[in-house]
């Protein structure tokens, strides 16, 4: 095998390591619980 593919395969695994990390970090930075809105049309509760 080439060198230079070599290290391009290995870049791009970093990359797609990069980004599925950053992925399930924002997943996680997701809040839970309940939302509650209050407006004219008067109350609304939603779960998350």
């Amino acid at each position: 095998m080439n060198r230079n593919v070599l290290y391009f395969v290995i870049g791009v695994l970093a990359v797609a390591a990069g980004v599925s990390g950053y992925l399930l970090y924002q997943e996680q930075q997701k809040t839970s619980g309940i939302e509650l809105n209050l407006d004219n049309n008067g109350v609304s509760i939603e779960t998350k």
